[in-house]
């Protein structure tokens, strides 16, 4: 009884908490770059939806009626969308505002080292993921700001990061506590503004799926139920859009999908000495070419679980043989297996999550992300096969108008979903 009593006390500390959280406005930093030019107010606006780990098929598979109802009145890849490798949450984030692979943008990892700066790079060391200097490409928010069009970002990787000297108008340090209605509220807020203050391109970014799909796995109760917890956020974007009666296009996309995790921690200290090595998770970063080579015999038929190469070496179709930032040499998972350098002990030796990616897209399924978007630039009733997420940069650089930079992604490949007036085909 004791025990429930305390438990009750804390549900209603924490309840009161998340209430006053939810009575105060939200830390939006404004940046001012001044107005939107006049060719600018003219134009349409694009809100880009992220729900983070939203596989491919997780709305017809949990009934997400609010994401079919948008995918149904648009268009959609009802086969997934196939993210850059690694399928992981930083890179594709920022492959999709920069239509750079990994290894052109240079965020090749949630955390990596970078062997010319001699530094660590970590998505939460508050030293490495704001600083701008890391970030090559030119996210969208950027190119638009330097055109003269204002931008705001409710959480996106790199939106908080000065690069190239520019941020969004509109940002907020990333807050994972900030509730669903009140992230919805807010881009509504934004739309709410003059003409000339308004925001044509807005990012919104939720991770409630990818964090249920990694803790339960991607076929659990959890999972649905945060599936549907966020289609109802997007219900409520949807309905409150149709109330300001502004020409939006609105996308929703997932960086990557998730696969149920395969068998314990394979550790590649087992197969090979790396002494003297640097690594991170299960980059590799050798003192030296000899070395690198040395640690490439060991590995490459030690496991079938996973396959070796020299970064030099790395099939073309992964698009990560470039940047020393990935390491080498390079360790490629053949399945849904959980891989590190380093062994660890005691407290650190946790178990691998129950859902994980990170895979090649190409040759797993259950890699592929969500893609759908609705909107009056929008053509409705078109399915689109599987395209690579880099091409969603040159989509939005022609919903926007904007004067298009050279990128790797192609609108070749997703301009069937363009209407006749954006020159679709």
């Amino acid at each position: 009884m004791q025990t429930a009593s305390r438990f009750v006390a804390l549900f209603l500390a924490c309840a009161t908490a998340s209430w006053l959280v939810a009575q105060e406005p939200l830390p939006v930093i404004k940046v001012e770059h001044g107005p939107n030019s006049p060719a600018q107010q003219a134009k349409h606006y694009v809100i880009l939806v992220s729900f983070d780990g939203y596989r491919y098929d997780y709305a017809r598979k949990y009934g997400a009626a609010n994401l079919l109802d948008l995918a149904s009145r648009g268009a959609s890849a009802p086969n997934g969308m196939t993210p850059s490798y690694p399928s992981i949450t930083f890179p594709n984030h920022y492959s999709l505002v920069t239509g750079l692979y990994p290894e052109h943008h240079g965020i090749v990892a949630m955390s990596f080292y970078d062997p010319i700066r001699k530094q660590t790079y970590s998505y939460n060391n508050p030293a490495t993921f704001p600083d701008g200097s890391w970030y090559g490409g030119t996210p969208l928010w950027v190119l638009a700001e330097k055109q003269g069009m204002r931008t705001a970002c409710f959480f996106w990787p790199g939106s908080e990061a000065e690069i190239q000297g520019m941020r969004p108008s509109y940002y907020l340090n990333y807050n994972e506590s900030l509730r669903g209605e009140k992230r919805v509220d807010q881009v509504l807020e934004w739309l709410r503004l003059p003409p000339e203050q308004r925001p044509h391109f807005i990012t919104l970014y939720f991770s409630e799926v990818d964090h249920a799909g990694h803790l339960f796995g991607p076929d659990s109760d959890q999972t649905r139920e945060a599936v549907l917890h966020v289609d109802r956020f997007l219900g409520q974007l949807v309905a409150g859009l149709k109330e300001l009666s502004l020409p939006v296009d609105l996308i929703v996309v997932a960086d990557h999908g998730m696969e149920r995790e395969q068998g314990p921690w394979i550790n590649l200290d087992q197969y090979a000495d790396l002494s003297g090595f640097v690594t991170v998770g299960s980059l590799l970063y050798a003192p030296s070419d000899a070395a690198a080579d040395k640690a490439f015999e060991s590995l490459r038929n030690a496991s079938d679980k996973f396959r070796v190469y020299r970064r030099t070496d790395m099939p073309f179709s992964l698009h990560y043989d470039s940047d020393p930032r990935a390491g080498d040499p390079i360790v490629v998972p053949t399945g849904p297996y959980a891989i590190r350098a380093l062994s660890k002990t005691g407290a650190a030796n946790r178990p691998p999550n129950t859902g994980v990616h990170g895979y090649d897209p190409q040759a797993m399924q259950s890699m592929q992300a969500v893609f759908a978007a609705a909107g009056p630039d929008i053509r409705p009733g078109v399915t689109l096969p599987p395209f690579k997420n880099i091409s969603v940069f040159p989509l939005i650089e022609k919903l926007l108008d904007l004067q298009t930079i050279p990128v790797d992604g192609d609108i070749e490949a997703v301009s069937s979903v363009l209407s006749n007036d954006k020159g679709g085909r």
